[in-house]
């Protein structure tokens, strides 16, 4: 599939102002440059695809020309082989590009599968002990929270999920808290690409709101939950800390509101954040271990 060229015409006007508005949002600052490293043709892919996701924007052919210095047959060949193994997704303009389905779906495959779940399974038990309610590992895939892991409470009054259930990032603590990071333009997008379905009175279903709850959240550094998404539930959510500056990943507490009020878990936030920073000490010994990889 050719790549359409900059300045091409479209047929339909309201593609125009959809190509318009993405130029607008996505091309780079020309100072930003990486380096793709890699010794094969296959390595330099996986420097590419490793790129790509950490940016929260969809992309041009052009704006990677001009952050990685490449030539610009190179990078388009290189795309169209990614887009042909549904690895990279083109949108309807034609010129952006964006994660595919069978990437995020291998992302999700490798966080569910971690090797250090077991180490990670151990901080939430303990956090649940501690609390006395269930506590979930989440991240972001697409539109929905993922649970990488979840301890349940012992409480006999509980709500059963596992690793692997999904529900709705703006009906959910870790939604919003992982979501609350991102950039205008993604944030929007998220917001006003699908109908905010109502799951209970609570739920929050007007964009504006959303908007100005996740600048809140973003301030405060944890998220909430108010019986959003299961009447009778509430919960609370922290980011994973990472060296980075942004995480995928949050942890979170859940607890009927026969038990805990709202207030109740906010009392818990230094607790929570205990734990998050604890989950976050895992990923710093992956990195100063050469051989952790390997164990």
């Amino acid at each position: 599939m050719a790549i359409l060229a900059d300045g091409n015409s479209v047929e339909s006007g309201e593609d125009e102002v959809e190509r318009t508005s993405m130029d607008d949002l996505t091309e780079p600052a020309g100072d930003e440059q990486v380096s793709l490293a890699g010794e094969t043709p296959a390595l330099r892919l996986v420097s590419l695809l490793e790129f790509i996701s950490t940016r929260d924007q969809i992309f041009t052919l052009q704006s990677l020309v001009v952050q990685t210095g490449l030539p610009k047959p190179t990078l388009h060949r290189m795309l169209q082989q990614l887009e042909g193994a549904d690895l990279l997704t083109r949108h309807s303009d034609g010129r952006h590009y964006g994660t595919g389905a069978r990437l995020r779906r291998m992302a999700e495959d490798v966080l569910l599968n971690d090797s250090r779940q077991g180490a990670r399974r151990m901080i939430l038990s303990q956090l649940s002990e501690e609390i006395g309610e269930s506590c979930n590992l989440t991240a972001v895939s697409g539109n929905d929270v993922i649970y990488l892991d979840r301890v349940e409470t012992a409480h006999p009054l509980r709500v059963h999920l596992e690793a692997g259930s999904r529900v709705p990032i703006h009906a959910s603590a870790s939604g919003k808290m992982i979501t609350s990071q991102y950039g205008d333009t993604p944030r929007r997008r998220l917001l006003t690409s699908t109908e905010l379905r109502a799951f209970t009175p609570n739920t929050v279903t007007d964009p504006e709101q959303l908007e100005a709850e996740l600048r809140s959240v973003r301030e405060c550094g944890y998220a909430l939950d108010r019986q959003e998404y299961l009447e009778g539930l509430v919960c609370l959510a922290v980011l994973i800390p990472t060296d980075v500056g942004r995480s995928n990943q949050a942890l979170a507490i859940q607890a009927p509101v026969l038990r805990k009020s709202i207030d109740d878990l906010i009392e818990l936030l230094p607790v929570v954040r205990a734990a998050a920073q604890r989950m976050a000490v895992l990923d710093e010994i992956d990195r100063s271990d050469p051989t952790a990889s390997t164990a």
